[in-house]
């Protein structure tokens, strides 16, 4: 019997021309110029605005073993670890389950209510990727952004499964899904349309 090996899934909201946030990201703006006040609440009000059209979706982002993020989407602490920062979510975050951050600065893991765990890889994003599949065990592993990270598992051949959240907004520039990955092949799994967002899961083909 074939043993089962869980999937690697890169999960992210973009806009219709591609941009998962805006220029100009900082503390006060974590997604830049988005069209909005720079806190996601336009990119993103799919999920808060209309979070029962769209809870399949929602809970589905949160339900891996083992989730991946770049150093960028952890917080906007730079360089050295000389600040506390425990990521945007708060004490309880939403992943109840081992998180690994690309960084190149080391740090001790921390761990947090609910069971999320943060931990610090600094040797690249196939370490990152070992790392949380021995954590994740048979389960499916989320990379869950930014963008530039996902591109990154893209251009390396490394992902299963990409999930786009497509909302009707133009941000013209910024972090941009698929700079820097050559051509893919992939095929179309679902796709759902809501109120103020597109839901699209693909395959990617070896």
């Amino acid at each position: 019997m074939t043993e089962r090996r869980g999937k690697v899934i890169c999960d992210i909201t973009i806009s219709a021309d591609g941009y998962a946030a805006g220029l100009d990201q900082s503390e006060e703006r974590p997604f830049g110029d988005d069209g909005g006040d720079g806190s996601g609440e336009k990119l993103h009000a799919w999920m808060f605005e209309t979070p029962e059209e769209n809870r399949d979706e929602v809970d589905q982002m949160a339900a891996a073993d083992a989730f991946i993020m770049g150093r960028n989407m952890f917080g906007p602490v730079r360089g050295e670890w000389n600040r506390r920062w425990n990521g945007w979510w708060g004490e309880d975050p939403p992943f109840h389950a081992p998180v690994f951050v690309l960084t190149h600065h080391a740090r001790e893991p921390q761990p947090m209510d609910g069971g999320t765990t943060y931990h610090f890889v600094t040797d690249g994003i196939e370490s990152a990727l070992a790392r949380a599949r021995a954590a994740a065990g048979d389960g499916d592993v989320v990379v869950q952004g930014g963008a530039t990270t996902i591109n990154q598992y893209l251009a390396a051949g490394l992902v299963d499964e990409l999930r786009l959240h497509i909302v009707p907004l133009m941000l013209g520039a910024g972090t941009r899904l698929f700079d820097g990955v050559p051509p893919l092949e992939l095929e179309q799994a679902k796709s759902r349309a809501a109120r103020l967002v597109t839901h699209v899961t693909y395959r990617v083909l070896p």
